[in-house]
């Protein structure tokens, strides 16, 4: 990719202006706009010898979906990308420094959608029980717990602040997707683990020069916890249990909604918890949940399996 700011004529600064303040986009997300839009207008340049968007036809595109094929991208990746390139070329579109979108005539990608991992509640209170009694594993327990009892995204759980904390009332206040705040609950677990790691991150917070925000979740030199960082201390706690492997942050999430779900709690209401603009995105629980029950069923019914080798049997058996 190229060092310098693309040119001006592919306006990408007042684009992700337009992003942040007009559709008010999150930090995170504007960052993945920026560095796939300039992914294509490096490609537009350097491969097309393009000098403005205007000279971009259909074909560009798809030789540029063609190219990130070529470097091994996944199909959702590759999905990613042509919805950033559509949201782009309809803004060039609206200020009229081209006169119609180039990709809206090339197909989606189809990506493969795969159910939600599901975690078994004994493996996750496994998981969470593994934290060594440090000050950094009551940290990193009180970071499973949060992540698990109240079912956040990692940017969310890393972005709340100290005064974003009621824990007499065992609420969060946190800023979703598109910036939208909510009050989650979470449970008495989850609150005796904030409690017990708060006067560690008063005595790393006073060596903390930055006078800046003051995070809930911070590191030894009391600067606000990465994502990254929260990746690490699964990472390490899955480790220290036989059970799991390779269990990615978002999983304690998609537990939270299954066992919510299992426990009959009303789809709307874990909706909200979840923060989801719609409610379509929350229902891939009920196909989670039924899944996971009917393998439950399969391994502990005591005819389950001898009737699934009967009917195999049986089919097994016809001309």
């Amino acid at each position: 990719m190229t060092d310098g700011p693309p040119d001006p004529e592919w306006r990408l600064e007042p684009f992700l202006e337009h992003l942040e303040w007009e559709r008010n986009l999150a930090p995170a997300t504007l960052r993945a706009y920026r560095r796939e839009t300039a992914r294509l207008i490096d490609f537009a340049c350097r491969e097309l010898d393009a000098r403005d968007p205007a000279s971009l036809a259909p074909a560009a595109v798809r030789s540029y979906l063609a190219h990130l094929h070529q470097q091994r991208l996944s199909a959702r990746s590759i999905e990613r990308s042509l919805a950033c390139l559509r949201t782009y070329f309809r803004f060039l579109a609206s200020e009229r420094v081209i006169p119609a979108s180039p990709a809206e005539s090339v197909p989606h990608v189809r990506a493969p959608r795969g159910a939600p991992e599901v975690v078994d509640r004994y493996a996750i209170e496994e998981l969470l029980d593994s934290q060594p009694e440090t000050p950094v594993g009551e940290r990193d327990r009180a970071v499973l717990e949060l992540l698990y009892g109240a079912g956040l995204r990692v940017g969310e759980l890393v972005a709340i602040d100290l005064a974003d904390l009621q824990i007499g009332q065992r609420m969060l206040r946190v800023r979703g997707k598109g910036r939208r705040e909510r009050l989650v609950p979470f449970g008495r677990k989850a609150a005796e683990a904030v409690t017990r790691y708060l006067p560690h991150r008063a005595r790393w917070r006073r060596s903390c020069r930055d006078g800046g925000d003051e995070p809930l979740l911070v590191n030894q030199r009391g600067g606000r916890l990465s994502d990254r960082s929260v990746r690490r201390i699964l990472d390490a706690a899955v480790q220290r249990t036989a059970q799991l492997h390779h269990l990615h942050p978002h999983a304690l999430r998609h537990a939270f909604a299954t066992h919510l779900l299992e426990a009959g709690m009303d789809l709307r209401a874990i909706q909200e918890l979840l923060g989801h603009g719609s409610l379509s995105t929350t229902q891939i629980y009920t196909n989670v949940d039924l899944a996971h029950l009917m393998s439950v069923y399969r391994k502990a019914h005591p005819r389950a399996s001898g009737d699934a080798a009967t009917g195999r049997e049986a089919e097994n058996g016809k001309d």
